[in-house]
């Protein structure tokens, strides 16, 4: 059974990386030797394998969080230079291998300064490598990478690096965001299920959009909720005229919210207006945003409630804010309305039948005294030469 077990564990290590194939890369680890990569449904690490072996271990002795599972280990992969050690597992509370996540709130600043709770998840943890020496001493030192994974919910993007090392530990941060898993559709019926289609001249005033706002491809956990939904003359809505359809504990009294951070799609409607400075134009032109949080499921009902939300008044202006870009709000396609519903501004001016009657019942009064007159003199005429 000794001689087998020997066997095979020779076996094992002909299949991995040897110390003579690394190179120049044999080297004691250095911060910058993991990499971290914030996915939208999955976290990825990578673990620069040289500097693994070099201290005395291989890819099979770096554990992820104390997690022995095979779905948790790490892969070795010689397709990259320097070669590395990968590590994969889903954005899950309970398939995450071991990582920890925490929730923390803080005020909203800028663009979400309305906000009073601003959340983001962190999800953090840490490989180690595992000695195999047996005894009461070892010579190989114990490595350490930390990694954690920051979503600010409502996505402020940011990259930190962190090196500690008295004793080989490295530390890597990294922010991802979810943004690219929301989209935004209008439809025209209650259903939403047909896409609303707007013709070259803009559509009645009145008619009512449906809007959508849904995320794809998303780790459950997480519900769509519209902080604020607001129509601008500008796709960039910094510099332009804007109209709040709804804000937190406050809205149009011509909006509808269907639905709305009770799964991972919100749905509300409103009649089709105009904005008036365009009142000279033939169309009216404008753009539809949401800032939308993602909430977990358990904590959703508690950002609905107002004393959560700082109340304004949809009519207020949200002051100098700056940074209103695509990134961080979903907009829609742009919304074409007719200025005019009945007539063209264009078509002439007709005169009604009263006017046309006083006009003509002063034309014939003044024909007639011309003609009396012309009679008159005429008349003088013919005395004056009877009498001589």
């Amino acid at each position: 059974m000794k001689i087998l077990l020997i066997f095979l564990s020779l076996i094992v290590r002909s299949s991995q990386l040897t110390l003579g194939e690394c190179g120049t890369e044999a080297r004691r680890p250095l911060i910058t030797d993991i990499a971290v990569t914030c996915g939208t449904s999955s976290i990825s690490l990578a673990v620069q394998i040289c500097p693994v072996i070099y201290t005395g271990y291989n890819e099979s002795q770096l554990i992820l969080n104390h997690m022995w599972d095979s779905t948790c280990r790490g892969t070795l992969d010689e397709s990259v230079s320097p070669p590395v050690a990968r590590f994969n597992f889903p954005l899950n509370m309970t398939h995450a291998c071991g990582s920890t996540f925490r929730t923390t709130s803080a005020p909203g600043v800028g663009i979400f300064a309305d906000f009073s709770n601003i959340q983001t998840v962190n999800v953090s943890g840490i490989i180690r490598s595992s000695d195999p020496t047996e005894g009461t001493i070892t010579y190989n030192a114990e490595l350490k990478y930390y990694y954690s994974c920051a979503y600010p919910l409502e996505y402020m993007v940011n990259n930190t690096q962190i090196d500690v090392s008295p004793s080989s530990i490295a530390v890597k941060d990294n922010n991802g965001s979810f943004i690219s898993t929301l989209s935004m559709e209008l439809f025209s019926d209650v259903n939403f299920t047909k896409p609303l289609v707007i013709p070259r001249l803009g559509i009645e005033l009145r008619t009512k959009i449906y809007v959508e706002v849904k995320a794809t491809n998303l780790t459950g956990q997480y519900h769509v909720l519209l902080d604020r939904c607001y129509a601008s003359i500008s796709a960039l809505p910094s510099n332009s005229s804007f109209f709040n359809l709804f804000v937190p504990c406050s809205k149009d009294r011509y909006t509808t919210v269907v639905e709305n951070g009770d799964s991972q799609t919100s749905r509300f409607h409103f009649p089709a207006f105009r904005f008036r400075e365009q009142q000279n134009e033939t169309v009216s032109t404008y753009y539809l945003h949401c800032i939308t949080r993602l909430c977990e499921r358990s904590t959703c009902s508690t950002f609905k409630q107002c004393s959560n939300r700082r109340k304004r008044n949809t009519l207020d202006v949200p002051g100098t804010q700056v940074g209103i870009t695509e990134p961080y709000t979903v907009t829609s396609q742009k919304i074409i309305t007719k200025t005019d519903t009945n007539e063209s501004k264009e078509q002439p001016v007709v005169a009604n039948k009263e006017e046309d009657s006083a006009v003509g019942l002063g034309v014939a009064v003044g024909v007639l005294a011309f003609v009396c007159a012309a009679a008159v003199c005429v008349a003088a005429v013919f005395y004056k030469r009877l009498r001589n």
